[in-house]
């Protein structure tokens, strides 16, 4: 069975993005084990709020992954770069884990990420933990006490940046 892994970045803070949804104070000066991941993915699964901050970034950035987007709204079309599901999301991740291939990357944002975390689907977590405090923004995962997972660490990574990146499965079932 594939894995769903959430590959993300985060503030110290834990947020994902300012309340606008930008993403400017993420680093770009590094690769911080990006493309070793994405050499181990087929599949980017993604919320329609982080699609449509993707394509304000110009050229789609993943290309050759078999590419979703979870939207009630545009479900059953598709455009360039991405299929939209919607409905019975349970069936279609199961069927999607099933299938031959690479991992999964579920991309984010916060709401696919609470859905995927209340549902016990996602696998691994890599964390990149940004040196900054935002303050306020959009969080890595929404308050919910039905959300209480255990993690194992698996690794940790540091760097020169003082980007620090912690790996963790999750446990099969919430606590």
């Amino acid at each position: 069975m594939r894995k769903i892994r959430l590959f993300i970045a985060a503030s110290l803070d834990g947020y994902i993005a300012r309340k606008s949804g930008d993403i400017d104070w993420l680093f770009t000066d590094g690769d911080y084990g990006y493309t070793e991941f994405f050499n181990q993915i087929a599949t980017v699964l993604m919320g329609n709020k982080t699609y449509q901050k993707i394509q304000s970034f110009g050229e789609y950035p993943y290309p050759g992954k078999k590419s979703f987007v979870f939207s009630h709204k545009l479900q059953g079309t598709t455009d360039d770069n991405v299929e939209f599901v919607g409905g019975d999301l349970q069936e279609f991740i199961n069927n999607l884990r099933q299938a031959s291939g690479d991992d999964i990357w579920l991309v984010g944002g916060g709401e696919i990420i609470k859905y995927f975390l209340s549902h016990g689907l996602i696998d691994e977590l890599i964390l990149s933990i940004h040196p900054i405090i935002l303050g306020d923004g959009i969080p890595l995962i929404e308050k919910d006490s039905s959300l209480e997972t255990l993690l194992e660490l698996t690794n940790v990574k540091t760097y020169e940046s003082g980007l620090v990146q912690v790996f963790y499965n999750l446990k099969t079932n919430n606590c």
